[in-house]
């Protein structure tokens, strides 16, 4: 058996659009996968992500900015799941049944192990 490693499946803010009379089918689709995946064992924990406007990004040296203010930064994450598979097909796999729900596209990244964390 291979090693599990952790994956982010994410959204931009922005990027997940459809008409509102839609809403209550895309939320039932997008927690049906939840359940699948949960049921699957590969969930570890995922949610959707309030408008960028009512975070901060802290700074190296302690200021609290407008994550709209920060340089070079334009895009934010709308939605995320972090699943745990064997392979980075078995990822794809739920990145595509996640896509599907949300009526958008996801990006899927490797998250770097770390014993200590």
């Amino acid at each position: 058996m291979l090693g599990m490693t952790r994956y982010l499946i994410s959204f931009d803010e922005g990027t997940m659009v459809f008409p509102m009379a839609d809403l209550p089918a895309v939320s039932e689709a997008s927690h049906a996968v939840v359940r699948q995946a949960k049921s699957a064992g590969v969930w570890v924990f995922g949610g959707g992500m309030l408008e960028a406007s009512g975070g901060a990004v802290v700074e190296t040296d302690g200021t609290v900015r407008d994550p709209a203010t920060r340089p070079g930064k334009d895009t934010f994450i709308g939605g995320f799941s972090v699943i745990e598979v064997e392979r980075r097909a078995d990822a794809l796999a739920w990145a595509a049944r996640i896509a599907e729900a949300c009526r958008c596209a996801q990006e899927v990244r490797e998250i770097m192990d770390d014993p200590e964390s």
